[in-house]
């Protein structure tokens, strides 16, 4: 039933007034801080979608996921026998296999997650898209990051936009499914509110801001609306969805207010791998970073850390 849609109306004003507020938040400091951290850490997709992806430096990037942290650092922190590790690694299709190998050999559980139905724009035949998440799940995928068409969206073509996500759902099988919505590219607050509605009726285990190749990515105002969005799917259903921002998230200090965010819009249940993931390639550096700073008391080096 999508009569409700042409009801949504999102108070712009407002939600832009309480994401100014967010940015003024104040962090965390000290042991608050380096927990936070690691919290942040377990809910990272480590992630290399690049052209020039091969084997060996997906192969880097799965060790630096299963050792985010240097052992002594987390030692000094008395967390060194946790098991801290990232959320899950992920490539693309392509890159699955190496991804699912060299983790295999480090002995880990990780799990793989590909994006895929053409990524990053979305504009690919329907039987093309669910032939690749199909691909990536038989090649060891247990999670897959889908995009969804934005023109389905831009023209109101709903029952469109419900009825492909719903077919990715169901090419998905026993995988879990983070659907992009691509905000930056939705053309208004409204449209995000009704594609993340959209996207959960049609069984997605996750919302996902975007792919990060857009112009705009993850922003706290479409955080607010989308985490509203599952919030209001929440009390209606009582089936909890996941968040993922993705995009421009590269500093620690960033990282930690998506966390304070989430915890404000949706409680602390969220607070965990299994309904909160971080999308991001350059976000851990700058996390061990402060984590070196607030054991040690010194900045790192350029070879004090490993590379992701």
């Amino acid at each position: 039933e999508l009569g409700w849609i042409s009801k949504v109306h999102v108070n712009r004003p407002a939600v832009v007034r309480h994401a100014e507020r967010i940015k003024k938040w104040r962090t965390v400091k000290g042991n608050w801080q380096a927990a936070w951290l690691l919290k942040a850490v377990t809910c990272i997709d480590l992630t290399t979608l690049s052209g020039d992806d091969t084997p060996s430096n997906v192969h880097r990037l799965c060790f630096k996921a299963k050792h985010p942290i240097r052992e002594d650092l987390l030692k000094a922190l008395d967390m060194h026998d946790k098991g801290i590790t990232v959320g899950a690694v992920c490539v693309y299709p392509a890159r699955v296999t190496d991804a699912v190998y060299a983790l295999k050999a480090a002995g880990c559980n990780i799990p793989v997650a590909s994006v895929a139905a053409g990524f990053p724009s979305g504009q690919t035949p329907l039987e093309t898209k669910l032939a690749e998440i199909k691909l990536a799940v038989e090649y060891g995928a247990r999670e897959i990051d889908i995009v969804i068409s934005r023109s389905l969206v831009l023209t109101g073509q709903w029952e469109g936009l419900y009825e492909e996500i719903r077919q990715c759902r169901e090419a998905c099988g026993e995988a879990h499914m983070k659907t992009i919505l691509a905000t930056g590219e939705l053309g208004s607050l409204a449209n995000v509110y009704k594609a993340s509605m959209i996207a959960m009726m049609a069984g997605s285990d996750f919302i996902k801001t975007s792919t990060g190749k857009e112009v705009e990515n993850a922003t706290f105002p479409v955080g607010v609306v989308m985490m509203r969005a599952i919030r209001e799917f929440y009390w209606q259903t009582g089936n909890k969805v996941g968040f993922k921002p993705a995009g421009g998230i590269r500093t620690a200090k960033e990282a930690i207010t998506w966390l304070m965010l989430v915890k404000e819009e949706l409680g602390v249940e969220w607070l965990t791998p299994e309904l909160f993931r971080l999308g991001a390639s350059s976000l851990l550096e700058d996390i061990e970073k402060q984590i070196f700073y607030h054991v040690t008391g010194s900045y790192a080096l350029r070879h004090d850390l490993a590379m992701a």
